[in-house]
């Protein structure tokens, strides 16, 4: 199955909002990692957004599961970038 990497891009005023559905975000985030749907995840250091690598079957797929994370319902993501993603190296195929 391919991998995609999604990358969020967070803004500034929406902070409290992030704050706000964080447990909620994660706990999405932990159900579909045990379901093998989310590979890896987490936010970049500087606080500007995050990292989600994802398998799906094609773009569109990520696309709807990523409509049902709760910071995407809440509007606390300023973008999404989705990339298909080639592993080369590491767990994730090869």
């Amino acid at each position: 199955m391919p991998n995609f990497a999604v990358e969020y891009t967070y803004a500034p005023q929406h902070a409290a909002l992030r704050d706000e559905y964080r447990s909620a975000h994660r706990h999405w985030l932990g159900e579909s990692h045990a379901a093998g749907v989310v590979r890896m995840a987490g936010p970049y250091a500087d606080g500007s957004g995050a990292l989600v690598l994802v398998a799906a079957d094609d773009r569109q797929a990520v696309a709807d599961f990523l409509a049902n994370d709760p910071f995407a319902e809440a509007g606390a993501i300023a973008a999404t970038r989705i990339s298909e993603w080639t592993n080369v190296f590491g767990p994730f195929g090869g």
